[in-house]
């Protein structure tokens, strides 16, 4: 089960800090960062290499802890949200669809059927429309960077039993989604049911039937070892999935400028590195699932976009205008 918030302070405070480079003098800046991927992804190596670089530029001034999802530390990503907002944690990532149980702009990043492939996704994230988002995010007391979403990759469903092919074949389905309230619409929208299960206990929920299915890019099949549990996988590409590297506001003001400088030229280095790692991954992996069984079929969007159509109206009413409008222009679609 996922550890409580105490639990997870606990974790951290005994955790010893790892310092790889300068160990002459104390850090004068000491943070935790947390995510919710694997020890294995590409997520936390590329986290995990950029804070080794920032402490060696900064001859050791500034240190930090990168704990991944594991059994050690589970905190759920809301609960890990409260405790950046807190500064309980320094700095964190997550996706924009779980983010907006604080920052309702957030949800654009999750709009289905807008983002032809990923690097599409990353422009609009490092334009006009990310900028957008982190000025919402400030107003909340969370500092995001301009070039700050890391990826994760165009979204599939994966299922048990049977593949889906029109949106009729999602009813009744169980589908785990992450804790955010566009997930839950999208999936009721197409008939299915949605089940909030957190990301550490999906293979668990598939294998003993909770849920049916899951919707997430294939790396992560890869990563969560998901391939031994499902056995179908749709390519809907319904929705571009990434995530926001954030820190508690209140503690990057009182960094110096020249430490907010380094962080934030290699916060982009790793960004750039991990969307290029993930987009290679995503690449690869249809041949290689295929080769452990998983049976792939290609869908067609234009049924499950018409089934849509209310779906967008509401969504366009709750993100506002000219958050729709900075979506629509970073797109080049017109949805509602």
């Amino acid at each position: 089960m996922p550890v409580s918030r105490r639990s997870f302070l606990s974790t951290v405070a005994a955790a010893p800090l790892v310092l790889t480079h300068a160990r002459a003098q104390t850090p004068e800046f000491t943070f935790v960062q947390y995510h919710n991927q694997t020890a294995e992804s590409s997520l936390h190596r590329r986290i995990s290499e950029m804070w080794a670089a920032i402490q060696k530029e900064t001859n050791g001034r500034v240190a930090a802890e990168v704990f991944p999802l594991n059994n050690k530390v589970q905190g759920s990503d809301p609960v890990a949200l409260k405790m950046l907002m807190a500064g309980e944690i320094q700095f964190f990532t997550l996706m924009g669809g779980v983010l907006s149980n604080a920052v309702p702009a957030g949800d654009v990043q999750q709009i289905p059927f807008v983002f032809r492939s990923a690097p599409h996704a990353h422009e609009a994230m490092d334009g006009p429309l990310g900028a957008y988002i982190r000025e919402e995010m400030a107003a909340k007391g969370i500092h995001g960077f301009p070039v700050g979403a890391f990826d994760n990759g165009i979204r599939q469903m994966t299922l048990v039993n049977k593949p889906i092919a029109m949106p009729a074949d999602l009813k009744g389905i169980r589908m785990r989604v992450p804790d955010g309230q566009l997930f839950q619409d999208l999936f009721r929208t197409l008939g299915a049911e949605p089940i909030v299960i957190n990301s550490i206990d999906i293979y668990s929920a598939l294998k003993s039937g909770k849920a049916d299915a899951q919707e997430n890019p294939l790396a992560l099949l890869e990563n969560f070892k998901l391939y031994e549990v499902v056995k179908y996988v749709s390519m809907t590409n319904h929705m571009w999935s990434g995530f926001n590297q954030m820190a508690h506001r209140p503690t990057w003001q009182k960094l110096p400028a020249d430490i907010r400088t380094i962080i934030d030229r290699h916060v982009t280095r790793a960004v750039r590195l991990q969307r290029a790692d993930q987009e290679a991954a995503n690449g690869r992996l249809r041949a290689e699932l295929t080769t452990r069984g998983l049976i792939f079929n290609d869908v067609n969007q234009a049924p499950f976009r018409k089934a849509l159509t209310g779906f967008y109206a509401t969504w366009k009413e709750k993100l506002g205008t000219k958050c729709w409008r900075l979506l629509e222009e970073a797109t080049n679609t017109s949805l509602a």
